[in-house]
């Protein structure tokens, strides 16, 4: 009798031990499932524009991306269908990868353009191709205005669909 009711107390604490095992297992599953909070945290990205000055380049990072955002000085006049009006300023919002091979150009503050190293391709302040082999101009990544100084990359607002409508879909591949 006294072998009966220990083998239940060990059965009943082995059935209680993998219980917590299988739990255990499964949370762990479900954490490796879920995606990772910098992948999360990528989605959207937001910008204070209100820190950019003029004819100065600044690089952020969207989904592992560089998006160049350029504010257009006094001697900048804004492109039509490719520059962004946030605020009072105009702004050229691009992603920086070269669209011949996906190389970053480099901004020359001095001629106010983007050489790419890779095969001499050159972009004007708007990312417009205007030399060499880049077949398109750079790509605009979706966004959104939220208030007279910030955007949030990667949310596609009605001033990007606008952006977008205004020019054919196959320059501007997000």
């Amino acid at each position: 009798m006294i072998n009966e009711s220990r083998r239940g107390f060990m059965g009943k604490a082995f059935g209680a031990v993998a219980a917590v095992g299988a739990v255990a297992s499964l949370v762990a599953m479900k954490k490796s499932w879920d995606p990772l909070p910098s992948v999360m945290a990528a989605g959207f990205t937001t910008v204070d524009m209100s820190k950019l000055t003029d004819n100065k380049l600044e690089i952020v990072k969207w989904q592992g991306k560089p998006i160049f955002l350029l504010r257009f000085g006094a001697d900048m006049p804004p492109v039509e269908k490719r520059s962004v009006k946030v605020g009072q300023h105009y702004y050229a919002v691009m992603i920086g990868l070269c669209t011949h091979l996906g190389c970053i150009p480099a901004y020359r503050d001095t001629t106010k353009d983007f050489k790419c190293a890779c095969h001499g391709g050159e972009f004007t302040a708007a990312g417009v191709q205007k030399f060499g082999p880049p077949p398109i101009p750079l790509h605009i990544p979706p966004f959104s205005i939220k208030d007279e100084n910030t955007i949030v990359l990667g949310e596609s607002g009605p001033e990007y669909q606008s952006l977008i409508a205004s020019l054919s879909t196959d320059t501007n591949i997000a």
